[in-house]
């Protein structure tokens, strides 16, 4: 049985794990080196980093080690599981397998047909956000052991959060992230019709959405398209997901 590790170490081991999120977030280097990294702060026997595609809804996996139908629950099913809503809170610091209501464990089919076959006892599942609030992907690590409590990873994993949120968030462009960040780009209007065109929605049914005539929603996308010096609602709706920008449901 390997020898636990000092409160120290795992610190020591947590300094690791953020240069490596931060050599990734500039495209130096993958993701792998981040997961390897975080082994030396919990030892674990899979683990993986998505990447949130709001276009596509689904999670995209950048780095991991889970068998192919773990990975595809994580990727296509898992933010339909009933746990995610629970997870997705930002408030929250990670949802631990532990702490899960028994209830809702017996509810989920991410624990009843993926985690439990793979002998799953322990483990976390954090939820990342970026610095303007938007959920850009998850953490998840899983154990067969059971961790033992108190445990100093708990913390160490909340406050990697922010390194690794901007590790798996996407690259913007220079001119994009300038834009996105500039008061005076667009409208709040402008940025809510953005959104709907990640949809694929004609002008009238974002009229419709909007309470609003689809003759503004043209002006609107005419609007957009000047500001950001696109040349298609295509475009823009590629740029609205480089953002981290959704429509509600």
């Amino acid at each position: 049985m390997a020898a636990r590790r000092s409160t120290a170490d795992i610190l020591d081991a947590a300094v690791h794990v953020r240069e490596a999120a931060r050599s990734a977030s500039t495209g130096a280097s993958g993701l792998d080196p981040v997961l390897t990294a975080l082994s030396e702060v919990m030892e674990y026997d899979h683990a993986s980093l998505t990447r949130w595609d709001p276009l596509h809804r689904r999670h995209t996996t950048l780095a991991g080690s889970y068998p192919d139908d773990a990975t595809a629950y994580i990727e296509n099913r898992l933010h339909r599981d009933p746990v995610f809503p629970v997870l997705r809170s930002p408030e929250r610091g990670g949802l631990w397998l532990r702490d899960v209501p028994g209830q809702l464990l017996a509810a989920s089919p991410g624990f009843q047909d993926v985690l439990s076959p793979l002998g799953i006892e322990d483990g976390v599942a954090q939820c990342l956000f970026a610095a303007d609030g938007r959920y850009v992907g998850m953490l998840n690590v899983s154990t067969r052991r059971p961790r033992r409590a108190p445990d100093p990873a708990r913390a160490v994993v909340t406050l990697l959060t922010e390194s690794l949120a901007a590790a798996v968030a996407p690259q913007v462009e220079p001119q994009a992230a300038a834009a996105a960040g500039r008061p005076g780009g667009l409208s709040p209007r402008e940025l809510q019709v953005l959104a709907e065109l990640t949809t694929g929605r004609t002008n009238r049914e974002i009229a419709e959405r909007l309470y609003v005539t689809p003759r503004t929603v043209g002006t609107h996308i005419e609007h957009i398209l000047a500001k950001l010096d696109l040349p298609n609602r295509a475009a823009a709706a590629a740029r609205a997901v480089a953002w981290g920008i959704e429509a509600s449901d």
